[in-house]
């Protein structure tokens, strides 16, 4: 399967981010909790330059509580200051601005010994699509500034919101990058929810999906759907799962496409339970396969 999503108004983004830069304090980099490596921009670190820095870790109440814990030990050991959020019900925020604060504090009390006056940390806030920027902005502000929605690309531009007196944040639009060198970072990715669904065969994403939830969570798949044993073939996994809920084409022949499309909802909706994609101890290689990388081909993005 060739992943490709880089549009134009993400490379604009990118552009403005760079320009903006110098105005910028802080950055608060947000990662879905579920795949924090694999949420990350590689190209970050060239745009941020020298930054102070600041990792969220959002949509936790969709991880594996135990991983996710895993994850924030394993980013504290590389120098990261880490804060776990729930967008969605306000979790956590606090902590981010409480962080965002201290990690620029040299910073404001040089400014003050050289007589500048007072100012609000400016933060830029960056993050893949669809990790749960839009949400946290809205939290903040106490009502609804930035869109938000269930597709990612939902945010186009940049724009300020005042936190307070003391607090502004720089929202951007989700930015992913050109190429994908680990197809198993595109498949990530894609059963997330972070890459738009009208561009991939959802039932590749699926499959791929089933094959993590055989190796690492499988008593949910028992549960869920309901099943008195699991197939060895992620594909026959599918197929049996439309069976069960009765997703049938014409003449009876069970439909694949509408299962891999459920099983792909259920688990962004957390009705698969909490699931992690990676996990900490295999510094973010994945023990899962995908069932015939062959067909995965290059995974990578373009631009529009």
């Amino acid at each position: 399967m060739t992943i490709q999503w880089f549009p134009g108004h993400m490379a604009k983004a990118r552009r403005e981010i760079t320009e903006k830069l110098k105005l910028i304090d802080v950055v608060i980099e947000l990662v879905d909790a579920r795949l924090p490596l694999s949420s990350r921009n590689p190209m970050l670190q060239e745009i941020i330059q020298q930054k102070p820095h600041l990792l969220v870790m959002t949509k936790v109440d969709l991880a594996d509580e135990t991983k996710t814990a895993e994850w924030v030990k394993y980013f504290q050991d590389s120098g990261l200051a880490v804060v776990m959020v729930n967008a969605e019900k306000g979790e956590g925020l606090q902590k981010i601005s409480a962080q965002a604060k201290r990690l620029v504090q040299d910073k404001m009390q040089a400014m003050a010994r050289k007589g500048i006056r007072p100012r609000a940390v400016r933060a830029l806030i960056l993050g893949i699509p669809n990790v749960g920027k839009s949400s946290l902005i809205n939290r903040f502000a106490k009502k609804s500034i930035a869109k938000t929605g269930d597709k990612p690309g939902v945010t186009r531009m940049q724009q300020w919101i005042k936190v307070g007196k003391d607090f502004e944040l720089l929202d951007t639009p989700g930015i992913l990058w050109p190429k994908f060198d680990d197809p198993l970072v595109g498949f990530r990715l894609a059963a997330s929810g972070a890459i738009k669904s009208d561009i991939l065969n959802q039932e590749e994403v699926a499959c791929f999906l089933l094959r993590w939830l055989q190796t690492h969570y499988r008593q949910q798949l028992f549960t869920r759907y309901k099943l008195d044993v699991i197939p060895e073939q992620e594909q026959d996994v599918l197929l049996r799962i439309a069976e069960k809920r009765g997703l049938l084409r014409a003449g009876g022949v069970v439909d694949g496409s509408a299962a891999a499309e459920l099983i792909l909802r259920e688990y962004q909706t957390g009705m698969l339970g909490r699931i992690s994609l990676e996990f900490a101890g295999d510094h973010g290689e994945s023990r899962g396969e995908v069932s015939n990388p062959e067909a995965a081909g290059e995974v990578e993005g373009v631009i529009e």
